[in-house]
């Protein structure tokens, strides 16, 4: 297991999740992010509109290292992503970090850092310098890390939580397609209801533990953060 290092103290960091406010919050052109969820350009497309961030402390979930190496540190929980990603994870040069024990085998330690799911604290920000909580996906586990780095304030991307002109991601490197109704949510498996559950308890142990959260997405289902226009904050 990684013992996560201070290396971001009292620092802003900003987790890069996949909703499509990222695309919106940036000013990329629709017909440039419909290229890139088409697969007819790359999603390295959206960077150079994405400069003001360039220069931030950035946890990338999942396919988010893909943007770019100014993507300081990317972060999953999924083994199936692993194993997908990982020859093209090969080329990325920054910090890799996973929670799921797939990473805890010998062919992969030189490469990857551990940080296993912390049992005795699933829900919230566990204090414990080698877990996280899990919170039941990535981008919410992605808290418990960036405070373990050091983060006074982490600053919320692409944390929708819904759907947005019936897309869940900034891209589609997922293959999942546009959902057409809000009535498909059932048959789709949008895991939107589940994802949400952990944040209560993340916003309670941030004001206990002096650690201020905020969301970029105006349009969030989260609810219990604080909403900022990401203008305001670049």
């Amino acid at each position: 297991m990684w013992r996560v290092p201070k290396i971001w103290n009292g620092a802003d960091v900003w987790i890069l999740g996949g909703g499509s406010s990222v695309a919106s919050s940036f000013g990329i052109p629709d017909q440039l992010v419909y290229d890139v969820r088409t697969g007819q350009k790359p999603i390295t497309a959206f960077s150079p509109y994405m400069k003001a961030i360039h220069d931030k402390q950035i946890i990338g979930i999942n396919v988010a290292y893909r943007l770019g190496d100014w993507v300081s540190l990317m972060f999953c929980g999924d083994r199936n992503f692993v194993l997908h990603h990982e020859k093209a994870l090969q080329n990325y040069k920054g910090i890799k970090v996973c929670c799921h024990s797939i990473v805890d085998k010998p062919e992969r330690k030189n490469n990857w850092k551990f940080t296993p799911k912390d049992d005795r604290k699933p829900y919230g920000i566990t204090e414990n310098p080698y877990k996280v909580s899990w919170n039941l996906n990535s981008g919410a586990a992605a808290i418990s890390l960036a405070y373990h780095l050091g983060a006074k304030r982490i600053i919320l991307l692409g944390f929708d939580m819904n759907l947005e002109k019936g897309y869940q991601h900034f891209h589609d490197a997922y293959k999942r397609g546009i959902v057409k109704s809000e009535d498909n949510k059932r048959k789709r498996g949008l895991p939107f209801d589940k994802h949400l559950q952990g944040f209560p308890a993340i916003k309670a142990d941030a004001d206990r533990l002096g650690v201020e959260i905020l969301n970029t997405s105006l349009n969030s289902s989260i609810n219990c953060f604080e909403k900022v226009d990401i203008k305001k904050l670049l």
